[in-house]
């Protein structure tokens, strides 16, 4: 029988608030927030009343100020929870750029998580007693492993772009290659910052083939610097034509030019060296030529989102003077995070084991197969009949542009439909169903088929994962 409740059924506020069982929530909440709160409720309420629709409590019931506590703590809890949210990364790509790219160690986070309780000597010299500059806390180490006379460090590489163009092109021209006009993620491209930077862009070459004689036919009196950008989001094979980095600095100091690279993810080490692809590092880039290199701190490196630009002294004292360096700079918590990540670089033999990002690229198909055969009865008694899981071989990616064509092997969670009727919108409510759970699950779907890629999720998360998937179906 539905009951039918009318305005007058409604408590008032003050009577709620002043009630027993409103001090507990009161006590944890404050005033503000729970009396906001319940008016918030009691309007939902009202609503309801309105359009005849049955009500979430009733308002006849015995000790009904509990009822509504009890309402309210759930609206609240609700209300207060982080919209940022801890998830599964089960798409295959490492570096995935909307979860967060790298993941740091827990010596990186223990750093962090210390600069966040404590002062410390972000711009302080504790020699002299003096004001310090917050670059000097890892300038030196990014020198020992690039090979550069100076560093400096702003939020992020499109910052590092940007800053070091304003500071050495502002009102002039900039040559580069048309085949290296990139577009990355969020719509980020080359010529719109060069816009920003108030430099102006001369590009040269054709899409696919620029030759040295382009750069030198482009030189002028207005010309501030030769610019290479590392095409690190995509590939152009075929018919191809690309000058060196070596060649392009050649040429830019004949004519007393600094030549620049945008090296976009950019390394520090040789990763061939744990059988990943090739990708050109910072030192060689500097060793070929390049007077400023700009990469990320976040992607290849392994830690935390930092844009790095290293190079020759004079230009980096240039950099540091552009008023847009204050804005662009980093927070204490930033550079705890990176030194501790940079001092790793200095044991690379040992990246692999203590380096997050590495140890997860370096991941053995073995164990991550061993991980999704743990999984797959847990799972599949979690999907229900109507679907199947089974082990199946799977390609991961480096991911947030770099190496783009390069594919990594590995192994995962296969989930097919095979009830009644087209799978493709029963893979999309399990897929949301996935993105429900209190710790939302993160795959992807592709030939009918929705793919959980394991090489992410560690040995010491699987217990997690199959307690999660089983507190989901005792809920139901």
């Amino acid at each position: 029988m539905t009951l039918i409740f009318s305005f007058r059924d409604l408590p008032s506020l003050d009577k709620l608030l002043s009630s027993d069982a409103f001090k507990p929530l009161l006590a944890d909440y404050g005033h503000q927030l729970v009396s906001r709160q319940v008016r918030l409720v009691l309007e939902d309420l009202r609503q309801s009343i309105r359009e005849n629709k049955p009500l979430a409590i009733d308002l006849k019931a015995p000790e009904l100020s509990h009822k509504m506590a009890q309402l309210v703590r759930s609206s609240l809890n609700q209300s207060m929870q982080s919209r940022l949210r801890l998830v599964f990364n089960l798409t295959g790509v490492v570096l995935h750029t909307n979860l967060g790219r790298a993941l740091l160690p827990e010596m990186a986070v223990e750093a962090v998580v210390e600069a966040m309780r404590n002062p410390m000597n972000l711009e302080y010299d504790l020699i002299s007693g003096g004001r310090g500059d917050r670059d000097d806390l890892i300038e030196d180490l990014l020198c020992e492993l690039t090979g550069a006379e100076a560093a400096t460090v702003v939020n992020n590489n499109a910052a590092a772009v940007l800053l070091m163009l304003n500071s050495l092109a502002y009102e002039r021209e900039v040559v580069v290659s048309r085949g290296e006009l990139v577009e990355i993620g969020g719509a980020f491209r080359i010529p719109d910052i060069m816009k920003r930077a108030n430099a102006k862009l001369v590009e040269i070459g054709t899409t696919n083939r620029t030759h040295a004689r382009d750069y030198e036919q482009a030189i002028s009196d207005k010309t501030s610097m030769l610019m290479k950008v590392h095409c690190s989001n995509y590939e152009i094979s075929g018919f191809t034509k690309e000058v060196s980095v070596a060649e392009v600095s050649t040429i830019a100091q004949k004519h007393g030019l600094p030549a620049t690279v945008d090296l976009g993810s950019g390394t520090l080490v040789d990763l061939t060296k744990w059988g990943l692809p090739a990708e050109v590092t910072v030192r060689q880039t500097i060793e070929a030529g390049a007077d400023i290199v700009t990469f990320s701190g976040d992607k290849l490196l392994g830690g935390p989102q930092a844009g790095l630009i290293v190079g020759r002294a004079d230009l980096i004292a240039q950099i540091k003077k552009n008023p847009l360096k204050r804005a662009l700079r980093v927070g204490k918590i930033t550079l705890a995070a990176l030194e501790p990540i940079l001092q790793l670089y200095r044991s690379p033999e040992l990246l692999a084991e203590r380096l997050t990002t590495m140890r997860l690229f370096t991941r053995a198909p073995s164990a991550i197969k061993q991980t999704a055969e743990a999984l797959q009865a847990s799972l599949q008694q979690w999907v229900g009949a109507d679907f199947q899981v089974e082990v199946a071989p799977m390609a991961s990616q480096i991911g947030s542009g770099a190496m783009p064509v390069e594919l990594l092997d590995s192994y995962g969670l296969a989930i097919r439909y095979v009830g009644a009727g087209r799978p493709g919108r029963h893979l999309l409510a399990l897929e949301e169903r996935l993105r429900g759970l209190s710790k939302p699950v993160i795959g992807r779907i592709a030939e009918d088929t929705l793919l959980l890629d394991m090489r992410c999720l560690e040995s010491h998360q699987e217990a997690e994962f199959s307690e999660q998937l089983q507190q989901d179906l005792t809920s139901i």
